[in-house]
């Protein structure tokens, strides 16, 4: 549990640095993302995604 909680600790470190560091570059980029088309969006997230898992399989082994 607690490498659990570091590991999350660390991806709202990582997530947060941009909204904290360039607020205003940030709500430009949202802008762009809202006019990607949803299917665009999801195969971006299903890679993501895919990507995140491996890299967790090949660390835990």
């Amino acid at each position: 549990m607690k490498f659990f909680l570091c590991v999350l600790g660390m991806v709202l470190i990582i997530e947060g640095l941009p909204y904290f560091a360039f607020p205003e570059q940030i709500k430009t980029y949202l802008l762009k993302v809202s006019e990607i088309p949803d299917g665009t969006l999801r195969i971006f997230g299903f890679f993501s995604v895919l990507g995140g898992l491996m890299l967790v399989y090949f660390g835990k082994n």
